[in-house]
């Protein structure tokens, strides 16, 4: 007899009107993964910080049409994913959770229970885990499920650095860019890859956050595996957000020094799975504009990996893999001991 197995895909959200922005920004902000304030002033905190940030956000939205593409981008991963997993012999099917904004873990959580499924499986779409990410919206389900009184087996995916197709994606991705680059210039010697990440506070890494360490982990995997081993890349850090002090280099800084030297410059986001607005208006056209003020050759960027064949795959490996294992722990082993708020180090579901 088939079991029923739904499959949660977790991701940012984002606004599908302007006049949503702020409260997304509110939702980000007042999130204690985000600002670990107490509640009375991280509210404050988070109205203080979406007020001010609403005019800067609209603008960028509305070189989306006013709304970002993300939930749609992610229902399209969501049902080729289940398409996948037709062939198996359990039945699967694939639900989409937003942390900031709709759906949210509540809406989807009702649907989930209105199918009945006999276990599920969590699997968020941030391939290196941090807890302000994959371990927000992890605790924000399981705080869901409790008020809901909603238990059933349960097995959580928490990273895929360097799963082994979601490599091959980025392999495959950089290589055809790279080919355009040695077709026009018939050598790569005056392109530099760089492999841009979201950034995140050095307070958050130093603290015991695994993402950092897997970025550079799934950055490795892909130098190792593309066609030239002489390129030079640099692994850089984008849309930082207020005074603290944060991981770098930042991108937008790497992309000045390779425009001075006239290079051309291949950016690869690498921690983006889904096109938002920090790949079609930041990477795209804000820094893109930059380089070109500040004499780049060449700008290219190798598209987020959305629904890739190989990508797709990959998430379907690890589910299947994750339902045959008996253990709830796939990926124990990428996470050192000093890695505290990795999600399997913090407390095994």
């Amino acid at each position: 007899m088939k079991k029923k197995v739904a499959v949660v895909l977790f991701n940012l959200g984002g606004p599908d009107k302007l006049s949503a922005v702020k409260p997304f920004l509110f939702n980000l902000f007042y999130d204690p993964a985000i600002i670990s304030a107490p509640r009375p002033l991280r509210y404050l905190l988070a109205k203080f910080i979406s007020t001010k940030r609403e005019k800067t956000a609209r603008e960028r939205y509305s070189h989306l049409g006013g709304r970002s593409p993300i939930l749609e981008l992610t229902k399209l991963q969501a049902k080729q994913l289940e398409k996948m997993l037709e062939k198996e012999n359990d039945d699967y099917r694939v639900f989409v959770s937003m942390r900031y904004w709709r759906p949210l873990a509540q809406e989807t959580l009702k649907e989930v229970i209105n199918w009945a499924p006999d276990e599920s499986i969590l699997l968020p779409l941030y391939p290196q885990y941090s807890s302000t990410t994959s371990g927000s919206s992890l605790y924000s389900w399981k705080k869901e499920t409790e008020k809901q009184s909603f238990s059933i087996p349960t097995k959580t995916i928490c990273c895929y650095p360097e799963s082994e197709k979601f490599i091959l994606a980025h392999v495959k991705g950089v290589n055809k860019i790279l080919t355009q680059v040695k077709i026009k210039y018939n050598s790569l010697s005056n392109t530099i890859l760089l492999f841009s990440a979201h950034g995140l506070p050095e307070k958050i890494i130093k603290s015991g956050d695994p993402y950092q360490a897997q970025v550079e982990s799934t950055v490795m995997a892909i130098v190792e595996k593309i066609e030239d081993k002489t390129l030079n890349h640099i692994i850089c850090y984008q849309s930082k957000v207020g005074p603290r002090r944060w991981i770098g280099p930042p991108t937008e800084e790497e992309i000045i020094k390779a425009s001075r030297d006239k290079k051309n410059i291949i950016i690869v986001p690498i921690a983006f799975v889904s096109e938002h607005s920090e790949t079609l208006v930041e990477l795209d056209i804000e820094y893109k504009k930059i380089a070109k003020s500040y004499g780049c050759l060449d700008y290219y960027r190798v598209p987020a990996l959305g629904t890739n064949v190989d990508f797709i795959e990959a998430l379907s490996d690890l589910v299947k893999l994750k339902n045959k294992n008996k253990s709830n722990i796939l990926n124990k082993k990428i996470c050192s001991k000093e890695c505290k708020k990795c999600f399997y180090n913090v407390r095994e579901n």
